[in-house]
């Protein structure tokens, strides 16, 4: 037998392929679900760029801007199916002119270790006011948990070395039209500070041992 060559479809999957073979149980409307879901990651990417663009540039947005979502869901070659550009903007707004208002920088990585390290959606610390503050854009309906920027107040506490207690935290989070707003006790980021320290702590010392084994 001499097969067909499809070299160039090696190690992609299709979305009707055999390893996932619930869609055979799909109905048109969970197909329908399920094709533009898998885009919903893709979705988030593009939307956070955006953001990105418009906080470095300093681009405030309204509810007139619904192109630009548009726009950065074409280049990144989303379906329209897979996204409701109005309610994408309309989570976006308040987020993105929050960050210019308060001069909040934009994809900050904050590194501790090549183990514990994250990227900000928004950062700020104003030595003037003696203040953090770190916003997190979500476009996703999952319930987010301040944890997540409790570890990036952490994070830069260790990599810039200040002590939580010196000044005040603002952690804030943009999802499904609200925005819910924290403002952690010191001890709380001094705790997960001493987590990242011992955990990495372990990890190097795993690490180490493996290779000695």
């Amino acid at each position: 037998m001499e097969w067909n060559d499809h070299h160039q479809l090696e190690g992609q999957h299709a979305f009707l392929g055999a390893s996932q073979f619930r869609w055979l149980n799909y109905d048109d409307q969970l197909l329908f679900d399920r094709y533009y879901g898998q885009y919903a990651t893709s979705v988030g990417t593009a939307a956070h760029m955006l953001a990105h663009d418009c906080i470095c540039s300093r681009t405030k947005l309204n509810k007139q801007d619904k192109h630009l979502v548009e726009i950065a869901m074409y280049k990144n070659f989303i379906p329209k199916g897979a996204y409701d550009a109005d309610q994408i903007l309309l989570n976006m707004i308040p987020f993105v002119n929050d960050a210019i208002g308060f001069h909040m920088s934009s994809e900050i990585i904050l590194f501790y270790s090549y183990k514990s390290f994250g990227t900000t959606d928004a950062i700020s610390f104003n030595e003037k006011e003696n203040c953090l503050r770190i916003s997190d854009l979500k476009t996703g309906s999952t319930p987010a948990h301040m944890e997540q920027l409790l570890i990036y107040a952490a994070l830069f506490c260790l990599e810039y070395h200040k002590n939580p207690n010196s000044f005040k935290t603002c952690l804030k989070i943009y999802q499904n039209f609200e925005v819910t707003e924290s403002i952690p006790d010191p001890k709380d980021i001094q705790n997960i500070m001493d987590i990242i320290v011992n955990d990495c702590s372990k990890l190097n010392e795993f690490a180490g041992s493996t290779q000695n084994g």
